[in-house]
């Protein structure tokens, strides 16, 4: 092994060991393995530079802007109603999720799956009150699970295919891989569902953590145009939102205190919402709902350009000792008042009617520019924007449904590239207006895409120094003249491999080792072929080596140390099945 080759594997274990023993970004980590291997003339700056330009990572980038117009467009409310409904359990959400991602993933590829889903799951799980830990990365092994089962399912079979191809002439029919890619689905989903909770932890959020949060009390009304007329509370929706409880009806001037889930809805109903204010932000968003005071609508500003801000009343501010509408506050400060929160409990008075103390803390609506003008006057003692919290447009929901469909058909159907479709699909939520360009800014995730980038540039230094293929050559070498243990030695080395550069490059490492050990055993190419496009696709071990994990490892609050616990069970559950399975589809002597 070269000198290059031991550099590079160093700083691999430095930047392995470091994300498992520290709480240190991952981005920064593998940034540093990366500086270093530039530093020490290993890797040369175009291939180190290559992975932030790589067409996986700017797809994942343009989807970020497409799934930016479903959640401006309220269209993530309406696909989550459709698709995943309302969980029974833990276990009943991860079966929902689950099943419909390995389906999607076996025509799709799996990263826009899982790219257009998190913020989706996201927002379900907060609502039906779910342990985000455990359900993303379930989310993310079931679409690699889903990919194993068509030839189209990922790029490294199509790869793996084409190799295969031109070194003997056939390769794989369309849904030949599902004799191995639907057993290894079916127990791998199982195994997640009846394990997770044992090796899977409940992390909670920031929101769960605080202590005392500020409680706002918050009307809104039932919009007489919208769907929810008719419908129950709970079919509605509003039973069980997070950190959020309905206290009260008013309806034609009468009040209905106790609340029933099964009481139905009426057009104009007043609604009063007890709860944080994060969750004013998800209230804002269900459509059919709108804010009781009717002052929103004599602002200057479409709504489209409003957000959400807090805001702290000073000893010298004007209207202390006044109320809000006697004090004429819209007219003052152009904004509303949407609640009031008073030594972090909420106020029993309708909002006009409030007289205003110093220290009270105001949810009000108005423009980001709001926030600039007040931060260092002398009226407020502190002003913040809440984040992500503009009304959405609800009127271009089937809009943005509509664009990530054509996406997926033009991808399914073989019309457009998966990067030029989601190209196309974020300009096309930009120039509808679905999304504004500042929103579509705030919603890529750097720390993920820096990340990738940098995953892409080690793993090109470990391809290029020879360490990959001496490493697996070197491990092959052991399983002897034995047909099965040549399968398992190589299952087990394209997995250790894919774990630390991407899938395809370690298909495309092991396929010449595939053949060499067919061509030596006097055997048929297919299984050991097969044998490696599996190996490829069980990236359970690590969040690197599959981006789909890298996707959800910051989102789902998890540590290093929580794919090995999962993914390492897994993983040995595929392999058993891929060395009994694929000998019999695919014997040795064809």
């Amino acid at each position: 092994m070269s000198l290059s080759a031991l550099i590079t594997l160093a700083v691999i274990a430095l930047v392995l060991g470091t994300l498992v023993m520290s709480a240190l970004a991952a981005d920064m980590v593998l940034m540093g393995g990366l500086l270093i291997l530039l530093a020490t003339g290993i890797v040369a700056p175009e291939a180190a530079l290559a992975g932030f330009s790589n067409p996986g990572l700017i797809t994942i980038a343009a989807l970020y802007v497409v799934v930016a117009g479903l959640r401006d467009t309220g269209a993530t409310e309406l696909l989550v109603a459709r698709m995943l409904g309302r969980p029974q359990s833990v276990r009943h959400a991860q079966a929902q999720l689950m099943l419909p991602t390995t389906l999607m993933s076996a025509f799709l590829n799996n990263t826009p799956v899982v790219a257009a889903l998190i913020p989706i799951v996201s927002d379900w799980a907060r609502k039906n009150r779910l342990p985000i830990s455990q359900l993303l990365m379930p989310m993310s092994f079931a679409a690699i699970l889903g990919g194993t089962c068509t030839l189209i399912g990922t790029s490294t079979n199509l790869l793996v295919n084409a190799l295969l191809v031109d070194q003997a002439g056939h390769g794989l029919g369309m849904f030949e891989l599902a004799w191995i890619g639907l057993p290894v689905a079916i127990a791998g989903t199982a195994l997640i569902i009846g394990a997770s909770r044992v090796l899977l932890p409940s992390r909670e959020t920031i929101a769960t953590r605080l202590d005392n949060p500020r409680e706002y009390s918050v009307e809104m009304v039932v919009d007489p145009a919208g769907p929810l007329p008719g419908q129950t509370i709970e079919a509605a929706g509003l039973r069980q939102l997070p950190g959020m409880f309905l206290a009260e009806i008013e309806r034609d001037g009468q009040l209905l205190p106790a609340v029933s889930p099964r009481q139905p809805l009426a057009a104009g109903d007043r609604l009063v919402f007890v709860g944080i204010v994060d969750s004013v932000v998800d209230l804002q968003r269900i459509r059919g709902l709108m804010p009781a005071t009717e002052q929103i609508f004599k602002l200057d500003s479409p709504r489209r350009a409003r957000v959400l801000i807090e805001a702290v009343v000073s000893h010298s501010c004007p209207l202390v000792g006044r109320s809000i509408r006697a004090g004429g506050f819209r007219t003052r400060y152009h904004a509303v008042v949407l609640a009031v929160a008073r030594d972090g409990e909420r106020v029993r008075r309708k909002i006009g009617d409030i007289v205003l103390r110093p220290g009270d803390t105001l949810l009000l609506e108005a423009r980001p520019a709001f926030v600039h003008q007040q931060r260092h006057s002398r009226d407020f003692f502190l002003v913040s924007q809440i984040d992500d919290s503009q009304p959405p447009q609800h009127q271009k929901g089937y809009m943005a449904v509509a664009i990530v469909a054509s996406i997926v058909l033009a991808v399914a159907f073989g019309w457009i590239s998966i990067l030029k479709a989601s190209l196309l699909g974020a300009a096309a939520m930009l120039l509808t207006r679905c999304t504004t360009p500042e929103t579509a800014r705030r919603a890529l995730d750097w720390p993920l895409l820096i990340a990738i980038g940098a995953a892409i540039g080690i793993g090109s230094a470990v391809e290029s120094t020879g360490l990959a293929g001496g490493l697996a050559g070197s491990f092959t070498s052991l399983a002897g003249a034995d047909a099965r243990g040549a399968l398992t030695a190589l299952f087990i080395s394209t997995v250790l491999i894919s774990a630390v550069i991407t899938n395809n490059a370690a298909a495309v490492i092991m396929f010449p080792i595939a053949v060499s050990l067919a061509h030596g055993a006097n055997a048929a190419v297919m299984p050991y072929a097969v044998t490696v496009i599996i190996g490829a696709s069980a990236s359970f071990l690590t969040p690197l080596g599959y981006q789909t994990n890298l996707m959800v490892y910051g989102p789902g609050g998890y540590r290093f140390s929580d794919f090995l616990r999962l993914g390492l069970p897994l993983t040995l559950l595929v392999g058993i099945l891929t060395v009994i399975i694929v000998p019999i589809v695919w014997p040795f002597s064809a």
